[in-house]
């Protein structure tokens, strides 16, 4: 197949296409540079229909991080939360109802989503069918999956994917992890919030697995199926880089140095992610367990 994907050049991006390639398909990077192979611009609503003829299955993991440029200093100021919201509302808008526009368009959508959808939740367990949560990143992930819909009224099988923390020395979101547990940082808060991990080895699967099977669609939570608390994640990582995980981090002094936003949304929400849907279908994890993704991902 001929694949397209936003944001092919990020840290997933390229994984997903190196396997891809590795499987047979052909890779189209969509992207703002001249060095992709097709050139878009979202907040202007630029992408010509014609650039993507022949293409049989988009992927769009294009959107502004939530992590901020550093790792200390409020991550959240208005002005970041007005990008997360528009660039995942501009950029999945602008791919679905291009695609949905096409004589021939593709036979798949496959758009990022985050486990933030179902909000701070504490010890419900969640399933695709549970509904959304009542934070800021909450409605952001609502109003991103609401985006699709010109794909999907047009035919278009569109899967969304509310991916959990990604295992992986490479990812953004777990290397800002890595740094305080090699001080030492075991509880966050009460460190009783639930947490649901992905291993990137199976994460890249399921994205094969979306592209290829037409029985997969609508949204998946993208989690292993044994989420966590996050203090026991935290010994667990620490057992895993040879440190103890000792020193707790009050929630309030988290919210100072962090932001109020930030910590809410992503280090104190609770969300006990069950995978559902791929369950049903018979996947097999690779890594199912958070012990086995941490001795299998990190170097």
């Amino acid at each position: 197949m001929k694949v397209a994907i936003t944001g092919a050049s990020g840290f997933l991006g390229q994984l997903i296409g190196r396997a891809l390639e590795a499987g047979g398909h052909a890779v189209v990077s969509i992207g703002r540079s001249a060095s992709n192979n097709v050139e878009w611009d979202p907040p202007g609503g630029r992408l010509d229909p014609k650039a993507l003829q022949g293409i049989e299955a988009v992927i769009h993991l294009a959107g502004e991080s939530i992590g901020g440029d550093r790792l200390l200093g409020p991550q959240w100021t208005a002005a970041k939360k007005k990008a997360i919201l528009e660039s995942r509302i501009d950029g999945t808008g602008l791919i679905a109802g291009t695609i949905a526009q096409m004589d021939t368009p593709p036979s798949v959508l496959i758009s990022s989503s985050a486990q933030g959808y179902y909000g701070d939740r504490g010890d419900e367990v969640l399933t695709e069918d549970s509904g959304p949560g009542d934070t800021f990143f909450a409605d952001v992930c609502v109003a991103w999956e609401e985006a699709t819909a010109p794909a999907a009224e047009a035919g278009i099988r569109v899967v969304t994917t509310r991916t959990g923390i990604v295992v992986s020395d490479e990812a953004e979101a777990f290397r800002r992890l890595l740094v305080p547990a090699k001080f030492g940082s075991g509880a966050l808060g009460s460190g009783s919030q639930w947490w649901s991990f992905v291993s990137i080895t199976d994460l890249i699967r399921v994205f094969m697995r979306a592209v290829e099977d037409p029985s997969l669609s609508g949204p998946i939570n993208l989690v292993s199926p044994e989420p966590m608390r996050q203090a026991d994640f935290a010994r667990a990582l620490g057992a895993r880089i040879g440190r103890p995980a000792f020193l707790p981090a009050p929630a309030f002094g988290l919210k100072l140095v962090l932001g109020k936003d930030f910590v809410d949304n992503v280090l104190l929400a609770s969300t006990r992610l069950v995978p559902t849907k791929l369950l049903e279908q018979g996947f097999e994890f690779s890594h199912p367990t958070v012990a086995g993704m941490l001795s299998a991902e990190l170097r």
